[in-house]
């Protein structure tokens, strides 16, 4: 009998199912996606794993890559304006509202259709982006908010 075993997931897949393992665990431990941050916390893996994608089209441009990089740079360097080892998981709401910045940025000179091919999350890309845009100063402060917004452009 022959078997086979499964490919190696890629080491950025590893990352995304730990990340949503994570969140998920911990909004389990409070009562599920009841939070006033739940709904925000679940589009954390989503958002991660869109970068990653359009960071390898290649109809996106160089400069935008750049951009996109810093924002998966953010999500894994241990140092950033809400460490997650501190704060735990609220701590990824920095990496959202950033990231959702360098999206916005983008969308200036990439086509919609190319971030909506590589969109896992369930709502609308532009009005996922529009709400947390919105949401920005109440997720983390103000103040945080228009530091990271500063560093997107």
């Amino acid at each position: 009998m022959e078997t086979t075993t499964p490919p190696e997931q890629a080491p950025i897949e590893r990352a995304y199912d730990r990340l949503r393992g994570r969140i998920h665990r911990y909004l389990e431990s409070r009562g599920g996606a009841t939070s006033k941050f739940g709904e925000y916390l679940l589009l954390v893996p989503d958002v991660f794993i869109l970068l990653w994608r359009l960071v390898n089209d290649r109809r996106v441009s160089g400069k935008d890559k750049v951009l996109l990089g810093s924002g998966i740079a953010y999500y894994l360097l241990p140092i950033d304006i809400m460490p997650e080892a501190i704060v735990g998981p609220m701590g990824y709401l920095d990496d959202l509202v950033f990231a959702v910045y360098i999206l916005n940025r983008i969308l200036a000179a990439t086509d919609i259709a190319v971030l909506r091919e590589h969109w896992s999350g369930s709502a609308d890309l532009l009005e996922t982006i529009r709400r947390v845009l919105a949401q920005a100063d109440d997720l983390i402060g103000s103040d945080k908010a228009s530091w990271l917004k500063k560093r997107a452009k």
